[in-house]
Order: structure tokens, then sequence, then C-alpha cells
């Protein structure tokens, strides 16, 4: 109703504005004025000032922009690439600013110095061979630069070599939410369908291959630190994009397929935490959130937890209604704590064994199961390997 009554308001706005301006119209009526449609000395000087104001308008915005939003971008990358990325991104930047600064200031002194003038002439010629050169040449060579120094960081952030000793990771994505899939000590990947998705088994793991009796299926992401991690990525359902912003690391999920990227952590989560810059935002963030909560609480609402800093997992696909809602933390162990922590997971086989056997019957001499199922795969669906 609320919206109704804001649409009518609106629409009787539009007529009565409509209306003042036939009213103004009628109002000059055997007035003098100039309805040739050319513009006067006048009219060129206005506008060629306008243009002025419209660069001073575009400097000091950037400027403004720089200073108010640039302490937000990302800061120091956790992942060894994320130099190499991050060098390639502020060579574009800088670029960027230069010839917007050069461009637009030229683009409006122009359009200020030869406004339209009565007593001025255009001059006319067809070409100019050595300005055609100069602004043909010098993009070519920039966007050529550009282009090799992408291509060059990004063969050697992709570029995994068979042989190297890497951590084989799964992350399967599905709306809305992220699992892993650890390979385990074979380091490698059992085959996957979903077609054998069923019950506990929710990434359609095929249980008769040998590889996939040592597969772990985890909700919270653990890595360790200096040791590449190659992961393997598959989507359920729709379109979806692994973004793990702090790594400098993104890539598609796409139904059907698998898609791959790997980098090496630098910082494990404990020590990015005490990072002077991270330790900053921190405390920013919780003032905000404090002064928040006051008024929370004032509300009779409760108060908001403290921050407390995070590598995750995002999606970076709009891929349905809780899109921003699907995120997987990430921890960056210690070598040590890492084997520790992956040491006191139970394997897919074991989660699905206990899954299927028989509860104990009360009152039964001894609490021992003995009950020996068969984990192989009973559906002869076809399979897709992951190698």
């Amino acid at each position: 109703m609320t919206s109704l009554l804001v649409i009518i308001v609106l629409v009787l706005l539009a007529v009565a504005l409509w209306q003042l301006t036939k009213i103004f119209d009628l109002t000059q009526v055997g007035a003098n004025s100039d309805d040739s449609q050319v513009a006067s000395d006048n009219d060129n000087n206005i506008q060629g000032y306008l243009m002025f104001g419209f660069l001073a308008f575009i400097y000091i915005f950037t400027i403004y922009g720089l200073l108010k939003w640039g302490p937000l971008v990302l800061h120091t990358p956790a992942s060894e690439h994320g130099s190499l990325v991050d060098s390639l991104m502020n060579i574009t930047w800088v670029l960027i600013f230069v010839v917007q600064f050069i461009t637009q200031g030229l683009l409006y002194y122009f359009s200020f110095k030869y406004k339209g003038d009565k007593d001025k002439k255009a001059l006319y010629f067809a070409d100019n061979n050595r300005l055609e050169a100069l602004w043909s040449v010098i993009p070519a060579v920039v966007l050529a630069g550009l282009i090799l120094y992408g291509l060059y960081a990004w063969n050697n952030i992709m570029f995994v070599d068979e042989d190297e000793d890497t951590i084989v990771i799964e992350l399967y994505a599905q709306q809305f939410k992220w699992t892993a899939r650890y390979a385990g000590p074979d380091n490698v990947l059992g085959k996957a369908n979903v077609r054998l998705i069923e019950g506990i088994n929710t990434l359609g793991v095929d249980m008769s291959d040998p590889y996939s009796q040592d597969d772990i299926v985890v909700s919270e992401l653990h890595i360790p630190k200096g040791k590449k991690v190659h992961f393997k990525m598959r989507s359920q359902d729709v379109l979806h994009s692994a973004y793990m912003p702090h790594f400098r690391a993104q890539m598609n999920c796409v139904p059907g397929m698998v898609t791959e990227f790997a980098f090496t952590p630098v910082y494990t989560t404990s020590e990015y935490r005490e990072l002077p810059y991270m330790v900053e935002k921190v405390a920013h963030i919780n003032s905000i959130r404090s002064k928040k909560s006051v008024d929370l609480v004032a509300k009779g609402e409760t108060a908001l937890d403290p921050y407390t800093f995070d590598y995750l997992l995002l999606c970076n696909k709009i891929c349905g209604t809780s899109h921003y809602n699907m995120q997987m933390k990430i921890v960056v162990d210690t070598p040590e704590d890492y084997k520790k922590w992956l040491s006191e997971k139970a394997t897919l086989a074991q989660d699905i064994k206990a899954a299927v056997a028989p509860a104990p019957t009360e009152g039964a001499a001894g609490s021992t199961d003995t009950t020996k199922v068969d984990t192989t795969a009973k559906v002869e669906a076809p399979k897709v390997a992951m190698k």
C-alpha cells in the first residue's frame, strides 16, 4: 500500500511539473527570444568553462577516492605468488592514472581552447601521419608490455610440476556451502561423480576406487604454511567461483568439469593477525562494532561480538539467493599443527561405515561392533576421474 501511494505521489508530481513548464512557456509569449537553435558566443563560453569545471570535478573526486577508500584495498598477500599479482595490479593502476590524467586534461583543454567563435574558422586537414603513428604505436607498445608481463605472471602462478611435492585438496561447491576433500596419505583423490551422491557421501565419491579409501571430507579448510597446496575444484549445481582474496587466488568451479589452482601460504593465521596493518584494521572494526553495540543494547537487542580476522574462502559468482553467505573458514597452520589436525580426522570410508553400521543392542555383551560393511559402490553409473 505504501509503495502504491509513493508511485501515485511521484506521478502527480511529474504532472504538476509538466503543467508548470507549459505555464512558463506561455509567460514567454511576445518576449524577445532567440529561437534560431544556433549557439551564440556566450553559449560557447559557458560550455567551455563547464568543461573545465567537470575536469576539476574528475580530478578532485579521484584524489578524494584514493584518500577515502584507498586503505580498504587488500594489503600484504598471504601467498608466494601474491606479490607478483600485486605488482602487476599496481603497474596497471599507475598506467591508468597517468593516461587518465593526461588524456582527460588534453580533452577538456582543447574543448575550451577551440570552443565556437564566429570570428574563427576551423582548419581542415585530411590526415597527419606523425600523429597517427604516435597515438597508435605508444598504446600498442604499452599494451604489449602489459600483456607479456601478464602472461609471465599467469604462467608462473598456474604452473604445477607433476613431480612437485604438493598437498592435493578438492574444493566442492554447492548452493550455498563449500566442502573440502583431502587426498589422504596416498595424495591421490578418488574418483567422484554426482550420480553417486547418497546419504553421508555428499560429494559423490566412488568408494569402489582404492584411492578413495583414505580421502577425508571436512567443512573447515586447514593448510600448512610453506607447502604448495594443489586445489581441484568441482561444482554440484551452478557456476561458482572459489575466491581466496588474501591468497590472491580465484578459480571458477564449473559443473561437469574439474578446475585447478595451486599456491603456497607464507603466513599462518596467527602470524597474519599480528601484522601491524591487520592489528590496526581489526581495532578500527571493533571500535565501530562497539559503538554500534551501544545502540543495539539500548534497543534491547544483543551486542555485536568482537571481530577476529580469519582467512576465508568465498564464492565470487552470484550463484543464488544465499550467495552472500557462501563461505568457509581457512586456517593456515604450522606444518606440525597441520599434521596433528589431519591425523585426528576420520576418513570418508570410516564415516560411511559408522553411518551404516547397526547400533549395538542394549544390554548385549560387549559394545564393539564387528560387522563388516562393504563400502564399495553398488552403483554402476559412469564415473569422472580426477587426475
